[in-house]
């Protein structure tokens, strides 16, 4: 395969996401931001890093697409998919880690009314 084929070939694949750089970009300003608020606060502080690192990545995953579209450069097609991979990675743990405490959060709320309602101290009557 020539030189121009292959150039081609890695433009037409890369395409779509080059269609959505402008919101790969925009994603990743925003979660940026939101991580520069959420350190604001003191308990922020410990997970502020995440969402600012997610951004980053994204960022980079934006760059890199359009430097794929622009140069045809297969290993920054690579490096562009690896980004990609590791912000869907985060986010996919982050999911996880917040579907764990919900259920927790349920569990324990459902544990507190029925040790409140086996206790007497569950419903109006007990004025």
């Amino acid at each position: 395969m020539d030189k121009d084929a292959s150039q081609e070939s890695l433009r037409n694949l890369i395409e779509p996401l080059y269609r959505g750089k402008f919101w790969m970009q925009l994603t990743g300003v925003m979660l940026i931001l939101s991580g520069i608020m959420t350190a604001l606060s003191i308990i922020g502080l410990i997970v502020a890093w995440i969402p600012i690192w997610a951004g980053v990545v994204l960022m980079q995953a934006a760059g890199a697409t359009h430097r794929v579209y622009t140069g045809s450069d297969a290993h920054e097609m690579k490096y562009a998919m690896s980004k990609l991979k590791t912000y869907f990675t985060i986010f996919g743990v982050l999911i996880l880690i917040y579907l764990i405490f919900a259920v927790l959060g349920m569990l324990m709320g459902i544990a507190g009314m029925g040790f409140g309602i086996m206790g007497g101290h569950g419903g109006m009557g007990n004025w």
